[in-house]
């Protein structure tokens, strides 16, 4: 056995939490960038107590918004406005994009080139690793990017993109994780942004670069997990417990998939969000039935005593126990409806909502990796996915 892995040198995980950010940001200097999305944290009782508490600690603040999932021009201008400001350490407070677009700028700091010039598959540059420390304060439960070594940069479009900046040193300095900052998350964005998390917890589980620690986790955020993402986006909307336990689930799967790798639905993701303005979590959210359906399925015919299969029919006994079977294809089964079953609940929307059609399948299909997928889907099978998910 053996096996590498990576983690925040630090986590501060509650209800609460976000009060320890003026003590630990002091602790690097007292000149802070903070990041923050559009508009939603600043219309939260957080954000004057926050502001109030850093001008206690008599910390300089700078601040900017991220508007969208963040592009190369939106890095760029970020890192020209303040790499004279003598910024000591940046701190990020939103949702996934926000956090990316910390990790970007807290790595862009350090250097004269464009953010496109270190970009995989685009740039052709490597970057060292040297920042501006960071701190990311997620206020969305989904993408884990709290705890990953990675932030995603998209151009939308034709010839669009969805790359990652990636370094060991880009895994935030401190991750100050508190559920309740997630309160005021819309029921949508709760469900997406569960639902990805969720996706990257089987994804990573599944794995054919898992290891023992990853699966260990992996499992037991599963086990708390539960059924919490339709009760916080459907019934009780503020019910804390529910929201710490998909917070929990969040930051695990981020530190699962980037130990881990996912499999097909972000292989799909990372060419349908370059092509359209889909939220990444509704791109998840609604593909990881079908594409659960289609890896069991396979599975099954391949070799129905396999490790991926007896994974898959533990999470099922730990999502839903109440369905439980002592027979391992019938708990996998159970999970493919389970998850159906969720994302009915959710009306996680159809990719054709957003403009995905048809003729986009094929291109999409040429495109979609799936290194890390317990078993590789021919495309007639990706195709059948997408078809049923439009």
């Amino acid at each position: 056995m053996a096996f590498d892995f990576f983690a925040n040198p630090k986590l501060q995980f509650g209800p609460g939490k976000i009060d320890m950010l003026p003590k630990l940001a002091r602790g690097y200097g007292d000149t802070l960038l903070l990041i923050t999305g559009a508009q939603s944290f600043q219309k939260t009782g957080h954000w004057p107590k926050l502001l109030k508490a850093l001008e206690k600690k008599a910390i300089t603040i700078h601040l900017a918004t991220i508007k969208t999932e963040p592009s190369v021009c939106v890095i760029d201008e970020i890192v020209r406005r303040y790499t004279d400001q003598n910024i000591d350490v940046i701190a990020a407070i939103g949702g996934g994009s926000v956090i990316d677009a910390g990790k970007a700028v807290s790595a862009m700091m350090t250097k004269e080139e464009s953010i496109i010039e270190y970009l995989e598959g685009v740039g052709n540059r490597s970057h060292d690793g040297k920042k501006i420390p960071f701190i990311a304060l997620p206020t969305t439960s989904g993408t884990g990017s709290e705890a990953t070594k990675n932030a995603v940069i998209s151009r939308v479009g034709e010839n669009g993109f969805k790359s990652s900046l990636r370094h060991d040193n880009f895994v935030p300095d401190i991750a100050i994780v508190d559920p309740s900052l997630t309160l005021t998350c819309p029921s949508q964005t709760t469900a997406a942004c569960g639902m990805d998390a969720l996706t990257q917890l089987l994804e990573s589980l599944v794995s054919t670069q898992s290891s023992p620690m990853t699966d260990s986790l992996a499992l037991g955020a599963l086990s708390l997990l539960g059924d919490s993402i339709i009760t916080a986006a459907t019934k009780q909307v503020h019910d804390i417990d529910a929201r710490t336990k998909i917070s929990y689930a969040s930051y695990i799967s981020g530190l699962t998939l980037a130990n881990a790798g996912l499999g097909v639905v972000h292989g799909f993701a990372s060419v349908i969000g370059g092509l359209f303005e889909i939220p990444h979590g509704v791109i998840c959210g609604t593909l990881l039935s079908e594409t659960t359906r289609h890896n069991i399925e396979s599975l099954i015919s391949k070799d129905p005593h396999g490790p991926a299969l007896e994974k898959y029919a533990k999470a099922a006994h730990l999502l839903s126990p109440i369905h439980g079977s002592e027979d391992r294809v019938e708990r996998c089964r159970n999970l493919i409806a389970l998850l159906t079953q969720w994302t009915e609940q959710l009306n996680m929307p159809g990719l054709g909502a957003y403009g995905v059609s048809l003729k986009d399948i094929d291109s999409i299909v040429r495109a979609t990796g799936q290194k890390n997928n317990p078993i590789q889907l021919p495309a007639k099978k990706l195709s059948q996915i997408l078809e049923a998910r439009l």
